[in-house]
């Protein structure tokens, strides 16, 4: 029986140690600089309409896309694959009624410019 708690002991310590270690990783995540998909990036005027920053990561610009479909109920309620897209959409998205969820981000490209 002690060979069986004695084990959960050094589990434990290692499982205590490893938080420290999860604690400080954070922080050090915090001074890197944001490059690829989460590097902020200018955006287009019909963008900038939309989301109302000059600049933002295309993550957060698909985020806050999904946040405007959620809390208008823009999903088609018998395909959720399916976005209607109401005005505001229709800015973003080339004036189309439709678009599917996985095209958001294709649909996406030509509002952010690539910056040399």
């Amino acid at each position: 029986m002690s060979r069986v708690l004695g084990g959960c002991r050094v589990l434990m310590a290692a499982a205590r140690a490893g938080t420290k270690e999860v604690a400080a990783a954070p922080a050090a995540a915090a001074s890197k600089p944001k490059l690829g998909l989460l590097k902020p990036r200018p955006v287009s005027p019909a963008m900038k309409k939309f989301l109302g920053v000059p600049e933002i990561s295309r993550v957060e610009a698909v985020k806050k896309i999904w946040e405007h479909i959620k809390a208008n109920q823009l999903q088609n309620p018998t395909n959720k694959r399916e976005i209607c897209c109401d005005e505001k959409l229709k800015g973003i998205f080339d004036g189309r009624d439709k678009v599917g969820m996985m095209e958001i981000a294709k649909l996406l490209t030509p509002h952010f410019p690539k910056s040399n």
